[in-house]
């Protein structure tokens, strides 16, 4: 009688919890909505001054007023995603002024170099914006095609905005072909560490310039790549689609062939940095030289996941990438999310940073956002509920105690760390809600 009584008991406990833990879930759903849909019209701005056309800004005091690359891009999939829960027709076409605008604003820059700026201020000095050497630094990510490809999308293949500039993107993505590519493995690398988005990066951060083939930088180029052919083919350049095309299939094949690591069943970047062959008599080695091309970083970044978001993992790959390392405890899965940096590293590190933000493990929205899509895109459910769920809470609990998000979080605790006030791509949370919900969902290009 007594084991029958612990048992109800243990039932009751567990019931009563989940019920608890759904409650708490639906609580957080509302004022998460609440906030955003009283709030995201703020991040809309008028052109002026360095900025030609109206915009969208991250939104909060530490980024007002300034125009960023992949920002602006994801803040938009957040913004549609609002405009679609709301259902104002009316404000959803007045928005597409400033979505329209944050590419048009950044092509408004590009010569034929392709050189575009990373972010522009509205007082920005044009005169002064490039540097002497574009070669030596950094550029805008490789993600505005991406940006346009998702809107004309959502315009239904309507590109005709586009097509004056569309010549503008070729210089762009043609500047990363031929100045940023490594031949020999066809990866693409970053000038530096400046501007990458992902600051502090380990595999990126205090290497050698030109060094880093970042697995994020070239999951960026692949959809780039795609975005490109998409447009060009909504625009009727049937021969440049085509193009584009191949070269996406020939960086897949490269990053498959480079980046995967068989051993440890997980996406890393590669290090670039090695002395070149000589084959003269008296040379490096030249009886034997070296037959790779590149080293693998396994360093526990969580970019590697970006493989599935990008659909360039194997469905074999995406297993063992969930099995071995995302559902790990001690690497990547933490109560509120992904860890920037595995927990396993020796440079992980919470604690606030800002110039460079922390990616040393604190967990980020856009982590969580862009390892959630990979999971739904692989059919892994069950995990990308979870997380979800993690991400809702953690920016819920936020919102409930402090009335405002922050950039990055805690992983343990889920306490913001730095920057309140920030919004961007948190916004993004609204997308996981409406996927939590059932409702339509809307996806980036």
């Amino acid at each position: 009688m007594i084991r029958i009584k612990t048992w109800l008991s243990l039932i009751f406990i567990v019931a009563s919890t989940s019920a608890l833990n759904a409650q708490t879930e639906k609580y957080h759903y509302q004022i998460i909505k609440e906030s955003i849909y009283r709030d995201y019209t703020g991040m809309f701005r008028e052109e002026g001054g360095a900025l030609t056309y109206p915009f969208m800004t991250p939104g909060s005091e530490e980024y007002n007023d300034v125009l960023w690359d992949w920002d602006s891009w994801l803040s938009n999939i957040a913004i549609r995603q609002i405009l679609l829960n709301i259902g104002d027709e009316e404000l959803s076409n007045k928005a597409v002024r400033y979505e329209q605008g944050c590419v048009l604003n950044f092509l408004s820059f590009c010569g034929i170099d392709g050189w575009i700026p990373i972010n522009v201020k509205r007082d920005t000095d044009i005169d002064k914006l490039k540097p002497d050497n574009i070669y030596s630094t950094n550029m805008h990510k490789p993600c505005l095609a991406q940006h346009a490809a998702f809107l004309v999308g959502m315009s239904n293949g309507d590109a005709d905005w586009l097509r004056e500039d569309f010549y503008k993107l070729q210089y762009f993505v043609n500047n990363y072909q031929y100045h940023q590519r490594d031949r020999a493995t066809g990866l693409y690398f970053w000038n530096d560490s400046r501007g990458i988005g992902v600051d502090n990066d380990p595999s990126t951060f205090y290497r050698p310039p030109r060094s880093s083939g970042s697995i994020y930088l070239n999951c960026l180029m692949y959809k780039e790549l795609q975005s490109m052919a998409y447009l060009a083919e909504q625009l009727g350049y049937v021969e440049i689609s085509k193009q584009y095309k191949i070269d996406a299939d020939n960086l897949k094949v490269a990053i498959r062939e480079h980046c995967w690591d068989e051993r440890d069943g997980f996406y890393y970047s590669v290090d670039l940095n090695l002395l070149p062959i000589q084959n003269e008599r008296w040379g490096q080695h030249s009886g034997a030289p070296r037959t790779w091309d590149c080293l693998i970083q396994r360093i526990g970044v969580w970019s590697g996941f970006m493989a599935m978001w990008a659909g360039i993992a194997t469905p074999e790959q995406a297993k063992r990438m969930v099995e071995e390392h995302y559902n790990n405890e001690r690497t990547f899965n933490a109560p509120y999310g992904v860890r920037s940096l595995s927990k396993m590293e020796k440079m992980y590190n919470v604690k606030a940073s800002g110039n460079p933000s922390s990616w040393l493990g604190p967990v980020w929205g856009i982590s969580n956002y862009m390892t959630w899509r990979g999971l739904v895109d692989y059919g892994y459910e069950e995990e990308a509920r979870e997380l979800a769920i993690k991400t809702v809470n953690m920016f819920g609990r936020d919102l409930n105690k402090t009335g405002i998000m922050h950039e990055y979080y805690e992983p343990d605790t889920g306490m913001p760390i730095l920057n309140p006030g920030f919004k961007n791509w948190n916004y993004l949370v609204i997308n996981m809600i409406a996927w939590l919900e059932g409702e339509d969902t809307i996806h980036e290009f």
